[in-house]
């Protein structure tokens, strides 16, 4: 059972995802206990390869409230847990043309905090608006088939 803690708004507006994969992150214990808080946000985050591993770079948890010296740097980088094929099939994946490496959600499996990360490729404004226009006329149409059966 997934419970989600925290999502990206922006990822799927901003990015057309081909693919998603599940990572583990390296945390400390008192950023255990802020994102059991919910004080977690990964809207402006994005994940990288740095020599051969993968970072999530701008995830912000902030400081445990009862923490103390071992409280750690709410922006730091934090290593996401793969195994050497993934991360291997992931370079090859990255190296084409526009696709990078946006964190979806953050959530709890077990006891254990997971990252959804896709490989996505940035949309153009078109794109985006092509989208909006999708889910409107969606939207409208659900509503005029919701007032047809009243």
């Amino acid at each position: 059972m997934q419970k989600i803690i925290a999502k990206n708004p922006t990822a799927r507006h901003n990015y057309t995802i081909v693919n998603t994969l599940e990572a583990g992150i390296v945390l400390t214990g008192t950023e255990i206990k802020s994102i059991r808080s919910g004080k977690v946000n990964i809207k402006d985050s994005y994940a990288a390869i740095r020599k051969g591993e993968v970072y999530i770079y701008g995830m912000h948890i902030s400081p445990y409230e009862h923490g103390n010296i071992f409280n750690k740097d709410p922006l730091r980088d934090r290593k996401l847990l793969f195994h050497k094929q993934e991360i291997r099939k992931l370079i090859g994946q990255i190296q084409q043309k526009g696709y990078t490496l946006v964190p979806i959600s953050l959530y709890w499996s077990g006891n254990k905090v997971k990252l959804e990360l896709g490989i996505g490729k940035g949309k153009k404004l078109y794109d985006k608006r092509q989208d909006i226009a999708k889910k409107d006329a969606e939207m409208k149409m659900r509503k005029a088939l919701k007032e047809n059966l009243r």
